[in-house]
């Protein structure tokens, strides 16, 4: 699975979001970080260049802070430029078919203001309908979206567990079910450089993550087969 990051933000370097964001990706060749900003810092977009780079990915994300129920001006033109009749929608314009879309939304304000009764009234799924209307359109898979509320606001838990959900996000098959989350889990262990760990401590304790969470999985594959096996 291939994910291209197709990341706006007017100022990019000086976004304490998108500079944690894009320093938690692993360093792997099927992610790519494609910042609008710093490609185009004149505005000029190159179309063809860019629906070239479309098609070499299987997902395509659209990572910006939310502003004014919407996306920066550039992303905006972007859409407006890049997913072309005859190309994303129309007549043969079948290019995107079968890719996923979905978004990485920094939002300013709290998760309870965004429902009924709440500031802003609306949800977030209500108010990412264009997206959702543009992936029916260009026939992609619409993928729930990440949101992060109030970033400046979160401890350093709640960050370690959003660098978590974003490299899932990202990388993980869609839907991200509860059984992928555990091999992603169980490979980052794994795969975990122990010339970088503090103390042998650290191994045990990495070591005794991993036997859990083998276990805890074997029980539910065994509840599984039990349940499927059951004769109602």
């Amino acid at each position: 699975m291939k994910t291209l990051i197709i990341l706006s933000h007017p100022t990019v370097d000086e976004s304490s979001s998108q500079q944690f964001l894009m320093h938690s990706l692993p360093e792997d060749e099927n992610i790519t970080v494609h910042v609008l900003e710093q490609t185009y810092p004149d505005g000029v977009i190159d179309v063809e260049k860019e629906q070239a780079l479309l098609l070499e990915y299987d997902r395509v994300l659209f990572q910006f802070p939310f502003y004014w129920y919407s996306s920066p001006p550039l992303l905006k033109k972007w859409q407006d430029e890049v997913l072309t009749d005859h190309f994303a929608f129309g007549y043969r314009g079948n290019k995107l078919n079968g890719k996923e879309f979905g978004l990485v939304l920094v939002i300013g304000l709290p998760e309870k203001e965004y429902q009924t009764g709440g500031q802003e009234g609306f949800s977030i799924s209500e108010l990412t309908k264009p997206y959702q209307a543009m992936a029916r359109k260009t026939g992609m898979t619409y993928l729930k979206p990440l949101t992060i509320f109030q970033f400046p606001y979160l401890t350093e838990k709640e960050k370690m567990s959003l660098l978590v959900d974003y490299q899932q996000y990202v990388s993980l098959k869609h839907p991200v079910s509860l059984k992928r989350k555990e091999a992603w889990i169980l490979d980052q262990l794994k795969n975990t450089s122990r010339e970088t760990l503090p103390t042998e401590g650290t191994l045990f304790i990495l070591e005794a993550v991993s036997e859990a969470i083998e276990d805890n999985r074997m029980e539910l594959d065994e509840l599984s087969l039990h349940i499927d096996n059951y004769d109602v």
